[in-house]
């Protein structure tokens, strides 16, 4: 059981991390704490802060919307039609990011839950930047909210840095560039429930879960001919 006697993170009463100037820090989250289904991770995720460092600084995103795909019973999961070379990562073991390529410009990233060998991940869909947002912006000036919001999976990606290189890292581990932050979910009056964003309804269910209220979450579209960012 990792140590959190240090943990000094302040919140807020709706589960949130304080701004940027307010940041105290904590620990990743554990990996048995991401090992479940991954309906019931991703309303789990919603408030939970990932943090990455690289070379040109730190950015903190608190997740505001993020979408449940299974596996082999999941018509719009990458994994429905078996193992692949693309899809290894989403077969566990559950903490590691899943990062994928789409629409040949746009990379994805994906939270793996469940077990080893039994696939399924939750698309990050957008989030409030809460630390690093000058750098956020000079990754992506043209992204909407200045560099305070990643409003979509693409721009969350970007404001984060991640890219194929990404694929597989442990958000679990504290010496991990990229990690998962334990601090406390949303209360349940503050979560929404709806359709995933372009998946056909015939392939739908009510995975999406969001913040109400929360500025980074993204217009719903129904379904479109092309492929959508999906895990």
């Amino acid at each position: 059981m990792t140590d959190r006697s240090t943990d000094d993170t302040d919140t807020r009463p709706d589960g949130a991390v304080p701004s940027e100037d307010g940041w105290s820090g904590t620990w990743p989250l554990d990996r048995d704490a991401l090992a479940v289904d991954p309906v019931v991770l991703a309303r789990g995720l919603l408030g939970r802060v990932l943090e990455s460092r690289t070379d040109d600084g730190v950015v903190r995103i608190r997740l505001a919307e993020v979408e449940a795909y299974r596996g082999l019973d999941d018509p719009a999961s990458h994994c429905y039609r078996g193992r692949t070379p693309r899809n290894e990562v989403m077969w566990g073991p559950p903490g590691h990011l899943y990062v994928y390529f789409v629409y040949g410009m746009h990379f994805c990233a994906n939270i793996v839950g469940l077990t080893d060998g039994e696939p399924g991940a939750v698309l990050l869909r957008a989030g409030e930047v809460l630390t690093g947002r000058e750098l956020a912006r000079r990754r992506r000036p043209t992204a909407r909210g200045g560099g305070a919001v990643a409003k979509g999976p693409a721009v969350l990606t970007s404001l984060l840095g991640l890219d194929r290189a990404h694929n597989g890292t442990d958000l679990t581990d504290p010496d991990s560039p990229v990690r998962l932050l334990d601090v406390p979910p949303v209360p349940e009056d503050a979560v929404r429930v709806g359709p995933r964003v372009g998946v056909a309804a015939a392939k739908d269910v009510p995975w999406r879960f969001w913040i109400d209220g929360s500025p980074a979450v993204s217009t719903y579209r129904r379904h479109a001919r092309r492929a959508r960012p999906r895990a």
